[in-house]
């Protein structure tokens, strides 16, 4: 079985790489650098478990710039292209998924399989517009830098097509995972796609939970990691995605929040609407905090959405830079993955020592050993690894 992945971003390489180990895979983008390194078996993005499969697995697996060859005797295309939300628009921008649907079509007659986030009904009017019924909707539900790992290992596989090939693709996946035990949903394209938007409105509403709880407890001089641990011994909430920070951010939560919301054209959507502004308003309160040191020059360390990365899309430290900026506040970053000298105008110091040395406050989205030593020039809510 041949299969065809367009796009080679952690969704597309985890698939690309995982569907691999058994069967005949092409990785399609149009970044000549990503292909080059995926052909040389070296990874173009930041994930452990990608880095060493590619470098240590017998994987059948090449990658082109050239669709007609990707796509060309394919079983399945599968489309993971971006999807950014147009705020202009007030939607996702799917022109690059529709894109990869004409040229495959073109090519030949495959099932394609849209992984990129789109909005409820998307997939169905690609149906009805290209008269092709062997189009299906299958949400990924993985974390950037453990993209592979949340393949190998996934909580459930959802497929938008209860017939055949909906079938035969979960098995494709559930196939080369390691574990065993995977629940398997076959349901129509509008539910797997309103899955996807409801998830991570879940998991960002949690995040914006936990941040109010920690703002409230910072403004009245409460230790926030004692509620916090308390309130999670309660089995129904679990002690998991509690840990505050800066905002949640990255290339899904943002996005997947103000396109439900855009969706939801009728009542009642008030957790959804304040899920979006609860998380502009937790960003204003880090900016007041940091703002009440009076620092002259302020240490960003580390501009990326999470440790295990080297994506600065939409992570919150960025908005809090601008807000920080707007009153008139000098900023340098401290970023390793980052290799030009200015990152938006502002200076990126790539010797830790002098970063350090030049700044009156350091904020930290996340903690770091390597901020061990300086501990009390940092401003962080990362109350469970504040070393």
């Amino acid at each position: 079985m041949k299969i065809a992945v367009a796009g080679c971003g952690y969704v597309g390489l985890s698939l690309s790489t995982l569907l691999s180990q058994k069967y005949e895979v092409v990785a399609y983008d149009i970044d000549e650098s990503k292909i080059d390194k995926i052909n040389r078996r070296e990874s173009p993005i930041n994930d452990e478990y990608i880095v060493n499969y590619l470098k240590e697995k017998p994987l059948n697996l090449r990658g082109t710039t050239d669709y007609k060859d990707a796509f060309k005797d394919a079983d399945y295309v599968i489309i993971c292209t971006p999807t950014d939300f147009n705020e202009e628009k007030d939607c996702y921008d799917t022109s690059s998924v529709e894109d990869c649907v004409r040229k495959s079509m073109e090519v030949c007659n495959s099932n394609i399989v849209i992984k990129s986030t789109v909005p409820v009904g998307f997939t169905d009017s690609l149906i009805e517009k290209y008269n092709k019924k062997n189009i299906m909707f299958s949400p990924e539900f993985l974390r950037e830098g453990k993209a592979l790992y949340d393949n190998l290992y996934p909580s459930r596989i959802v497929v938008g097509d209860k017939g055949y090939s909906g079938k035969i693709f979960a098995d494709l996946l559930k196939s080369c995972a390691e574990k065993e035990d995977v629940p398997i949903l076959l349901i129509d394209n509008k539910e797997a796609e309103a899955v996807k938007l409801f998830a991570n409105n879940y998991l960002a509403l949690r995040v914006g939970f936990f941040n109010e709880l920690d703002s409230f407890a910072e403004n009245n001089g409460l230790n926030s990691k004692d509620i916090i641990d308390a309130v999670c011994l309660d089995i129904r909430i679990g002690n998991l995605y509690n840990n505050p920070s800066f905002g949640f951010g990255g290339y899904c939560l943002p996005k997947d929040t103000k396109q439900l919301l855009a969706s939801v054209k009728l009542p009642p959507k008030a957790l959804i609407e304040n899920t979006v502004i609860s998380n502009e308003l937790r960003k204003d309160h880090v900016t007041k905090r940091i703002l009440s040191y009076k620092p002259n020059l302020i240490g960003i360390y580390r501009i990326t959405m999470k440790k295990e990365t080297d994506n600065y899309r939409e992570s919150a430290v960025l908005d809090i830079m601008d807000r920080l900026k707007e009153n008139g506040k000098e900023i340098i970053i401290y970023e390793p993955t980052y290799k030009e000298k200015i990152f938006r105008g502002y200076p990126v110091i790539e010797d830790f020592d002098e970063f350090v040395s030049k700044s009156d406050i350091i904020v930290a989205n996340r903690m770091d050993n390597a901020l061990k030593d300086v501990k009390k020039l940092v401003y962080t809510r990362d109350i469970y690894n504040n070393y």
